[in-house]
């Protein structure tokens, strides 16, 4: 059983950061209730199921939100639950009847999670944006990309995921343990403007010390270094670099084939030589496929890895020990993380049709037989929809 098994966690349907945020709670045991539109899907992108791997291990009930007794459902399920993570632009819950305000006053505790992109105020808090924005505003946009060439979007991991759901996976978190103690439920705003920023602080860190440019590729880990790169091998594919302590550069001296006492090479750290270095590099690293630099310094300290696609990477040695994949519904998809050495997270289940749990979960809730039946039939809630 996950760690978080017991804990109840409602999840108002939306895409990106607040899907990953209810994958990861549903991965460490929480029981997470999606609650789905009535009428057609969730809006946005639909990724339908057996695809949906985001939504994975939940239970799904569609609600008719615009419907008072839809709304009074979801009141139903907070007084068992624990909380809400919804990802609505500022003031559209108010607008339902499940404001934060109205939430708490009738459950004061439900610890509730909001997801927004620019946070629930500020200029620019009712103003639609994307990962790309939310991230062009932290610096980290900036900084990502070739030299002399243009911000490079680094899919949506910054914004969307990495300062977006886990930001509020972790507050929820946060939220939660300090609930179990006050017995008090509190609003989490969490905004990927913020968590993008949080995931910059080592880098303005650098930028503080007088260790990072403003200008792309110009930097130890931008890209711009020799020795912190990818290059082309001779099957076309690549290998990845990451030699930035002195003891793992002088391995990739040897081991590359380098000569590590030649001046362009011995300074390591002086960007004057670094064009020149990485000229000769990319040289050298196209005259072997992938594999053969594979057999040379896989096993090394040169800190090296092949740069493997989607397709590939789930059956790399290291990552099917870890078994860091798993199968579902016959798709490749990451396993959960991170582990735990006596309770064990482990995903849910598939993702789960849209409605395909109303019933039971009403039923759960404490809904008789003949007032489900009664909701189903005034369309307040809904059934299965493949």
């Amino acid at each position: 059983m996950g760690p978080l098994q017991g804990v109840t966690i409602i999840e108002l349907a939306g895409i990106g950061p607040v899907p990953l945020c209810g994958m990861m709670l549903a991965d460490m045991g929480a029981q997470v209730i999606r609650v789905d539109r009535a009428v057609g899907g969730s809006g946005g992108i639909q990724v339908k199921r057996p695809y949906d791997i985001l939504g994975r291990g939940r239970k799904s009930i569609r609600v008719n939100l615009k419907d008072p007794d839809g709304v009074e459902v979801i009141y139903r399920l907070l007084e068992k639950a624990d909380a809400l993570i919804e990802g609505f632009r500022p003031g559209v819950t108010e607008r339902m009847g499940l404001g934060p305000d109205d939430v708490l006053e009738r459950c004061p505790h439900i610890v509730y999670g909001r997801m927004t992109g620019w946070g629930q105020d500020g200029p620019l808090a009712s103003i639609a944006g994307h990962d790309i924005n939310y991230i062009a505003l932290t610096g980290a946009l900036d900084a990502i990309g070739p030299k002399g060439g243009k911000p490079t979007p680094p899919l949506n991991l910054v914004g969307d995921f990495g300062g977006g759901g886990m930001l509020l996976f972790g507050g929820v978190l946060c939220g939660i343990i300090e609930a179990m103690k006050s017995g008090k439920g509190q609003v989490i705003d969490a905004a990927m403007v913020d968590g993008a920023g949080s995931l910059m602080a080592g880098i303005y860190g650098f930028r503080a010390q007088g260790l990072w440019e403003d200008a792309r590729g110009s930097n130890f880990a931008d890209g711009g270094a020799p020795f912190y790169d990818t290059y082309e091998c001779a099957d076309g594919n690549y290998i990845s670099l990451g030699s930035i302590e002195p003891q793992f550069y002088a391995e990739l001296m040897q081991l590359g084939g380098f000569d590590g006492e030649d001046p362009l090479f011995k300074e390591q750290f002086n960007k004057a030589n670094w064009p020149e270095c990485k000229r000769i590099m990319a040289e050298r690293f196209l005259t072997k496929t992938r594999d053969e630099w594979c057999e040379i310094m896989q096993q090394s300290d040169v800190c090296f890895a092949p740069v493997l696609s989607m397709a590939e990477a789930p059956d790399h040695p290291h990552n099917v020990h870890r078994k860091a994949f798993v199968e579902i519904d016959g798709w490749q998809q990451p396993a959960p993380a991170p582990r735990f050495s006596r309770t064990v997270q482990e995903v849910q289940g598939p993702p789960p049709a849209l409605g395909a749990d109303t019933r039971d979960v009403l039923a759960q809730t404490g809904y008789s037989p003949a007032e489900i039946d009664t909701l189903l039939s005034r369309n307040t809630v809904a059934g299965a929809l493949e």
